[in-house]
Formats: C-alpha cells, sequence, structure tokens
C-alpha cells in the first residue's frame, strides 16, 4: 500500500483486517499469478484506494504491475441479488437497468436516469407512472 499510496496511507489510518494469498482458481499447482485477498474494516478505505487506482491506471507489489478488483461482502451480494428479478424485466423492456454499487438499482425512463436503493422508493416511484407500474407490479 505504502508503494502505490503513499499519501493515502498518511491521509487515513489504513487497517488492513486479513490478508491472504489464494491459488489460481484455473491450475492449483501453478505458483503465479496468486490473487492477494485483503479485508477492510472500512469500506470507505478501499473506496478510496480503488478509486486511485482507477486513476493511476498501474498498480505494482514489488515492482511488478498488478490489477486491483473490488469484492463485495455478503450483505452486499444479497442486496444486489434482491434486485435480480426487476432487473431481468427492465432488460426485457430495454431500459436499461444497471446495478450500481453497493447495491444501487439504475435504470432509463422517458431520457433520465433514475436511480433507487430500496424497493419501497422504486414503489413510490412507479405508481405515478402506469406503463412501469403495470410492467412491475407482479415482481415488486
Amino acid at each position: 500500500m505504502t508503494e502505490n499510496f503513499p499519501h493515502l496511507v498518511k491521509e487515513m489510518d489504513l487497517q488492513v483486517q486479513e490478508a491472504r494469498r489464494t491459488p489460481n482458481k484455473r491450475n492449483p499447482k501453478r505458483t503465479t499469478p496468486r490473487h492477494i485477498i485483503i479485508k477492510m474494516p472500512r469500506a470507505k478505505d478501499k473506496d478510496r484506494i480503488l478509486k486511485t487506482a482507477r486513476e493511476r491506471n498501474s498498480v505494482t507489489y514489488k515492482g511488478i504491475p498488478i490489477r486491483l478488483s473490488a469484492d463485495f461482502s455478503t450483505e452486499t451480494l444479497q442486496a444486489r441479488r434482491e434486485w435480480q428479478e426487476i432487473f431481468k424485466v427492465m432488460n426485457t423492456k430495454n431500459l436499461q437497468p444497471r446495478l450500481l454499487y453497493p447495491a444501487k438499482l439504475s435504470f432509463r425512463i422517458e431520457g433520465q436516469i433514475k436511480s433507487f436503493i430500496d424497493k419501497e422508493k422504486l414503489k413510490e416511484f412507479i405508481t405515478t407512472k402506469p406503463g412501469l407500474y403495470e410492467m412491475l407490479k407482479g415482481v415488486l
């Protein structure tokens, strides 16, 4: 972390909860490449590191380029799964749905992009749009 993000390490009290190496899923007998899983107690830290890594376009570990990717907690995965049926219906109707991080549904309607954090807010919104209400009444 200090090699790639020295200013972030100084700014925030960066604490790694757990770090471990995992074998390559395709061939566990191969020694490289391996994944390093790092768990952090605060999601804000992870978000800031990933954002900085995207801006830099290259992150290294001991001088070797590596790739960072976000991993979701079980709570986040469950919240994203709850949107799946609605997502599928909207996708068939060409509303261009997207699941944003962490579990926010976004879609295009009438030339505007609408985003909803939970199903209750979506229910309130669709009552004002009869076509959308008919489309989603069986799913919500």
